[in-house]
């Protein structure tokens, strides 16, 4: 029996055909490969926030799967329950669970975390855990923005010590002072210069004959009869002693002259005598010396 179609038969297998179409295209652009077998796996979080139906799905940074699709438990308040497809080979080990990560671009990620210490594996359809970190708002507005709003008073006075510092006018002098001696260094430097310039290749010139000098001394001294003075020297030193000795003993006059007390004493008595004589004479002519005209 040979089945006509109809016009309207045709259009109506045409919209089916097409809506078929359609929904497959639809899921392609999600990501979502109708043809391809799939685990299900549900996850219960209490935010969800920027999560959304083909949400992509990663273990280890390598993407396994898509959310499929979300929905609040409204028989126990604050559990949303998300629906996610993971490949068919994929499978999860008990104890695993699932974190929510917040990224720049594409708003949220899951992220798969297995427990691989122990070999035990969830059937599909399984629940598993959800978590939510911390994101960085979140912890900007409640760890950090804490700690600014106490550093703001102590920043406060630190401000205001420096604007003292700043307007007190010892920095003005200190800052003129630094600017003076900075001109008095440029100066130095100059004369340094001019010096290293001029002054210094003359004392070095003189350095050099100075040096010619010490060299010629060096040579003449080297030339010199040094062992002929030293002996010269010694001979006279010897001489010295001798007569040192000699001076030092008693077998001589001038030795018992420098030496022998009673010497000295008759030395000194006899001039006593003289020196007594000679007033004698002086005070009495008379006696010593006799004139006379007849």
């Amino acid at each position: 029996m040979k089945i006509k179609l109809t016009k309207e038969m045709i259009i109506g297998l045409v919209v089916i055909i097409s809506i078929i179409l359609l929904y497959i295209g639809i899921n392609f652009l999600k990501g979502i490969n109708l043809f391809q077998p799939v685990n299900h796996y549900y996850i219960t979080c209490s935010n969800v926030k920027d999560v959304t139906v083909s949400t992509p799905v990663y273990v280890d940074g390598f993407k396994v799967g898509l959310v499929r699709s979300l929905s609040y438990d409204y028989a126990t308040t604050g559990k949303i329950m998300i629906e996610i497809s993971l490949e068919k080979s994929m499978r999860i080990t008990k104890g695993s669970y699932v974190s929510i990560e917040k990224t720049l671009l594409s708003g949220a990620e899951l992220h798969i975390h297995l427990n691989t210490y122990v070999d035990e594996y969830v059937n599909s359809g399984a629940t598993l855990e959800g978590r939510m970190p911390d994101d960085l708002m979140t912890t900007v507005q409640e760890r950090i923005l804490p700690q600014i709003a106490d550093l703001i008073p102590a920043l406060d006075s630190i401000l205001y010590g420096l604007q003292v510092l700043v307007n007190h006018p010892a920095l003005s002098q200190s800052l003129a002072h630094l600017e003076q001696t900075t001109a008095h260094l440029e100066t130095s430097s100059r004369q340094l210069d001019r010096l290293l310039g001029k002054d210094v290749p003359v004392i070095a010139g003189n350095l050099k004959t100075t040096t010619d000098n010490f060299v010629q001394l060096s040579g003449e001294l080297k030339n010199l009869n040094l062992t002929g003075s030293v002996n010269s020297l010694n001979a006279t030193l010897y001489n010295l002693n001798a007569t040192t000795t000699k001076l030092n003993s008693t077998d001589n006059s001038l030795g018992l002259l420098l030496n022998d007390t009673l010497v000295y004493r008759n030395l000194n008595l006899t001039l006593e005598n003289a020196s007594g004589l000679l007033i004698d004479l002086k005070q009495n002519p008379k006696r010593y010396v006799h004139f006379s005209l007849f």
